[in-house]
């Protein structure tokens, strides 16, 4: 029997925020650690930077073509503004009531159907002739994104191996900035030929050609299968476990008993967890504000600068760039730093380079390098908190903590866009602008650092 088996029959598994990696360390047991990375776990990791990659394009698709489509559905800017807002409110129902159903009937299932509504609804709204219809297929679209956003990070933390899930975790992120940049550079040149129809239609292409592979090669949580041992799990955790070179398990053991008052959205505050949940959520909220300000303003925000449109639009490029490098860096040095230094450093270094940003006055080069910055440091710094929320919970309520804490998170993703556009429209000087948007990230930096002082705390080794 293998030692992943002997953790999950544990009436009363380890409830502090290490009790992820000790899951890890059980289930990869001595001669998983040996075996490292595998070919099953690098493409369960590309699978899951794919649907990141899906989820891309499929949001900024729209942004691209926003132009086009005002014109062709005669949208006024409120009117095209509220088609954006429906896939924030979709990716907010995703997390907050989709995502949670996989620590029912697995990560798996999850997926592919978030992908499944994703692919659907975009190619739909290639045919959408109202503003009704593209509304209601938004937040579709947008529903299987905060459904997929949480099942993928789950996934990922329990197959990568126990020394670099924080790196897996993360990398997998970089799948979004990625999409926007290989999509803004296809759809340039095609956006005064093909129709809006045609772009949102090839989007939907694109998100369906995922679901073979995950069809075929994406494997079911090992945990969840111990866990809720669903029909035929024995052959099914043998079957990933020969082709994760780990020892094979003889037989299941018990169902544990359930424990239905720790299950849950109030799991999310049983076990010594409610702190660092209220601390997680409060983060990231303040995380999404100035992302998604960001996301929304950055080409504006550097024409206030000094540049010219199409400048902007490298801009723009070379924030996503430098998001990707972030996305990929972080998990790499929190190997050396730990998860909760690196993200403070990060975020902390995310707000000096906003400051700079709107303060010096810069040539185009310095203009376009501070923008590469704020994206290695704002991404990677805010996609840490994946990898931070994964640790945080147990198997049995970690896709409704990824969930809720991404769904939750999007009031912050609604909220930093509309209060730039205020500023911006009451003329506030840009130096202000960028400096109020550097508050919310010494606010997260500061919950990080409270949540590893509890963590230390729970564990007697404060320093």
């Amino acid at each position: 029997m293998s030692g992943f088996v002997r953790y999950e029959n544990q009436v009363n598994p380890p409830t502090t925020e290490n009790s992820f990696l000790e899951e890890q360390a059980v289930l990869h047991s001595e001669a998983g650690k040996a075996a490292g990375w595998t070919v099953m776990r690098a493409v369960i990791i590309a699978l899951c930077f794919g649907v990141n990659m899906v989820d891309g394009v499929d949001v900024l698709m729209l942004s691209y073509v926003a132009p086009t489509l005002s014109q062709g559905l005669g949208l006024n800017a409120e009117e095209l503004g509220i088609v954006f807002s429906a896939g924030l409110g979709g990716m907010a129902f995703g997390g907050l009531v989709i995502a949670p159903l996989s620590d029912k009937t697995g990560r798996r299932p999850l997926i592919i159907l978030s992908v499944l509504l994703m692919a659907i609804s975009m190619l739909a709204s290639g045919y959408a002739t109202t503003m009704a219809q593209l509304v209601v297929l938004r937040v579709i679209v947008g529903a299987g994104i905060g459904a997929a956003l949480a099942g993928i990070a789950t996934l990922a933390a329990e197959y990568a191996p126990p020394k670099h899930h924080d790196f897996a975790v993360a990398i997998l992120q970089g799948g979004y900035p990625i999409a926007a940049t290989i999509t803004g550079f296809i759809v340039a040149p095609l956006i005064h030929v093909w129709s809006w129809n045609a772009l949102l239609i090839a989007a939907g292409i694109f998100s369906a050609s995922a679901l073979p592979p995950l069809f075929f090669f994406l494997p079911e949580s090992m945990a969840f299968l111990v866990q809720k041992q669903p029909p035929n799990a024995l052959r099914r955790i043998q079957a990933i476990e020969r082709r994760l070179k780990l020892p094979i398990t003889q037989e299941l053991p018990l169902p544990a008993p359930l424990e239905n008052k720790n299950m849950g959205v109030k799991g999310l505050f049983r076990e010594g967890r409610a702190m660092r949940t209220v601390l997680l959520w409060t983060s990231i909220i303040s995380g999404f504000m100035t992302l998604y300000f960001i996301i929304s303003w950055i080409p504006k925000l550097a024409v206030e600068a000094g540049l010219d449109i199409s400048d902007s639009i490298y801009a723009g490029a070379l924030y996503n760039i430098g998001a990707f490098v972030g996305c990929a860096t972080i998990g790499l040095i929190a190997i050396r730093l730990t998860l909760h230094r690196t993200i403070i450093l990060y975020l902390l270094l995310a707000s000096v380079a906003l400051t700079v940003f709107g303060i010096m006055p810069m040539p185009l080069f310095g203009t376009l390098f501070v923008a590469f910055i704020i994206g290695v440091f704002l991404q990677g710094g805010f996609n840490g908190h994946y990898p931070l929320a994964a640790s945080l919970y147990p198997t049995k309520v970690r896709a409704t903590g990824m969930g809720w804490a991404m769904g939750v998170g999007r009031i912050g993703a609604v909220i930093g866009p509309y209060m730039g556009g205020l500023l911006l429209q009451n003329h506030v000087r840009i130096s202000y602008i960028f400096i109020i948007y550097s508050v919310p990230l010494l606010i997260c930096a500061a919950c990080v650092y409270a949540m590893f002082i509890i963590q230390k705390s729970a564990e007697g080794t404060v320093s």
